[in-house]
């Protein structure tokens, strides 16, 4: 047997310890010269004690506590075998979970049911293969990126139900982010800043929340997958082919059809939406630009209506479905049917028809600018492009004829308004300006009937010089959501100064009582419509005169949690006047007899209300430039 001889490497001598050098202090001279001092921009450091520790960096403290936590989960996960299986197992199914339901999330709230939920949706297969063609650290960054992209989806899923539920219509990303913070004053309005405060920062950590959430769920499920490798790639392989059988043979279950591409279907749609939102800004330009009435001479504009005084009423949110809804109608139209007789009595008539709102729950502002510029005003965008543009509204044509003064009496404007110089308006009245020291009624800043008898006093019932007639635009909040508490008529000389009203604030409803129940939101509504449509007519009953010509409108329906999410866009409009002349002037328009629409009135889009006006009082085209 050979001998092995083990080889050893020489010792290595050790070397004689060096001296350290003594420490310099910062700022000393290299050659011992000079005074010591502290570095540019520094101020010196205190000496620390003697046997004193150096501070430790957050950094480090963190790290020290992560590794410290690891430690134990590893002691409790060796001491602990078939509980830690247990968790780590529940962790993976939440983590699916969360996944699955994120990719199957439908984006309207009729749509949540169980059945939307046990489909195969394709991305998680298109998921699984990629992650699995991935190295360790490429497959991490891939999985987290994935998981983002789902949380923003969901983020987005989710803003869709809260506006189809709201406006009747899906979120623009474009468009639609200025809307959260009106959101948030509403909220502020309606249940008090800390409500508010308390709901913006919970929106925001729990969509940050998500983010990380789904992050760290698809990072364990693409190592999940790692680890069994071989397994899942026959099981992606498996669910691929019932996929594409699925697809090809159409089936369903309960209507929903099996295999899924709803992901994929929403990022299509929403970057459809992107496209069409940036091609419209374009054309809406070019059609803002065009005008029939921009080069109408003066004294050819509203001959028909000289002499007398106009005014053009909003109320909020008064839709076809305050005449139609069988818990809402019945008050409603009891109170315009009333309304038309104690009018009569006054000597006024009225006709009335339907508009087609270019909103739906809410944005009041695009139905106002609708129906008196004759544009298509149904986005923000298109709002900004129409007030900077020279496009002729209603309210504006009255101003050029030199016959008219014209005034805005705004009780929801409560900051800077630079509209008004689109609107001509001459004189804006805001929530400050009226002289209310009353309570507010939540959004609403004052009852009708005072910004009503405010208008009263302080434009409609002076006398104006030069001879003009008044024109005003005004836009009645009573009937805003939520809907509670709602105002009360009160005797019209004991309004004041609206302090009046605080003991029936304080005895109203609170916008907490009604807001998660249906039913209670109609009621309410229907109330409060009463309570605008009664304000308004007592008004033109009391103050009216034969030169008082009333148009009155809303500007959109009620949310859909009201109105139905089917429910039409319609609104119901009316002219009142007693100068019989005033109403035979619109006799071709055939609308019906009195303040309430037939049911099969004529119905026009609200972007035709202003043109159709403007010819019935004796406008005459005339292009710019022609």
């Amino acid at each position: 047997m050979p001998v092995f001889t083990r080889l050893r490497r020489p010792a290595r001598t050790t070397a004689p310890p060096r001296t350290a050098a003594p420490a310099r202090t910062a700022g000393e001279n290299p050659r011992g010269q000079g005074h010591p001092s502290p570095p540019r921009g520094e101020e010196p450091a205190e000496p620390r004690g003697e046997g004193e520790a150096a501070p430790e960096k957050p950094v480090l403290r963190a790290f020290r506590l992560l590794r410290s936590l690891r430690t134990r989960c590893a002691r409790l996960r060796d001491e602990h075998p078939r509980a830690a299986r247990a968790v780590r197992w529940t962790l993976h199914g939440l983590a699916a979970v969360l996944v699955l339901g994120a990719l199957l999330l439908p984006n309207q709230a009729g749509a949540l049911r169980p059945g939307r939920f046990t489909r195969i949706p394709a991305e998680a297969i298109v998921g699984a293969v990629l992650l699995l063609a991935l190295p360790r650290r490429p497959r991490i960054a891939a999985a987290a990126l994935y998981g983002t992209g789902l949380a923003v989806l969901t983020v987005l899923n989710v803003l869709d139900i809260g506006f189809n539920e709201y406006l009747g219509r899906s979120f623009n990303v474009v468009l639609d982010w200025g809307l959260l913070d009106d959101a948030r004053h509403y909220v502020e309005d309606s249940m008090g800043g800390a409500a508010a405060t308390a709901a913006g920062a919970g929106a925001v950590l729990l969509a940050l929340l998500l983010v990380v959430v789904m992050a760290l769920a698809a990072v364990r499920l693409g190592e999940l997958l790692a680890r069994h490798r071989a397994r899942a790639a026959r099981g992606a392989l498996v669910a691929g082919t019932v996929w594409i059988t699925c697809t090809a043979l159409g089936l369903q279950v309960a209507g929903v059809p099996v295999a899924s591409d709803r992901a994929a279907a929403a990022l299509k749609t929403q970057g459809e939406r992107v496209r069409d939102t940036l091609r419209d800004e374009a054309a809406f330009e070019r059609v803002a630009r065009t005008d029939p009435f921009a080069g109408t001479p003066s004294d050819r504009l509203l001959p028909g209506l000289r002499g007398k005084d106009v005014l053009i009423t909003f109320i909020e949110s008064y839709g076809r479905t305050a005449l139609e809804d069988p818990v809402i109608a019945p008050g409603v139209t009891g109170t315009l049917d009333a309304a038309t007789g104690s009018l009569a009595g006054a000597g006024f008539t009225a006709r009335s028809g339907w508009l087609t709102s270019s909103t739906f729950g809410g944005s009041s502002w695009l139905g106002h600018s609708t129906a008196l510029s004759g544009l298509w005003i149904d986005n923000q965008q298109r709002y900004r492009t129409a007030t900077a543009s020279d496009r002729l509204t209603l309210t504006e044509a009255f101003g050029r004829t030199g016959a008219w003064d014209t005034v805005g009496v705004m009780p929801g404007v409560q900051k800077g308004w630079p509209e008004a110089e689109w609107y001509g308006l001459d004189t804006v009245y805001d929530a400050f300006g009226m002289g209310y020291r009353g309570p507010k009624f939540s959004w609403s800043t004052m009852p009708d009937q005072y910004a009503l008898e405010a208008f009263q006093r302080l434009e409609h019932g002076r006398r104006r010089d030069g001879g003009k007639n008044l024109m005003a635009e005004i836009i009645l909040t009573s009937s805003h959501q939520p809907w509670a508490p709602v105002p009360e008529m009160v005797g019209w000389d004991e309004l004041g100064d609206g302090s009046v009203f605080g003991p029936i604030r304080r005895a109203g409803r609170q916008p907490g009582d009604i807001m998660a129940d249906t039913t209670e939101s109609r009621r309410e509504y229907g109330r409060s419509v009463e309570y605008s449509v009664t304000a308004l007519t007592q008004w033109l009953e009391r103050y009216g005169s034969d030169d008082t010509v009333l148009v009155f409108l809303g500007d959109h329906q009620p949310i859909a949690r009201v109105s139905g999410v089917r429910a039409s866009r319609d609104v119901p409009v009316t002219v009142v006047a007693r100068d019989p002349e005033v109403l035979e002037q619109i006799a071709d328009w055939n609308w019906t007899e009195g303040l309430r629409p037939d049911r099969d009135a004529p119905v026009w889009r609200m972007d035709a209300f202003r043109d159709r006006f403007l010819k019935a009082y004796g406008s005459v085209p005339h292009p710019a430039g022609d």
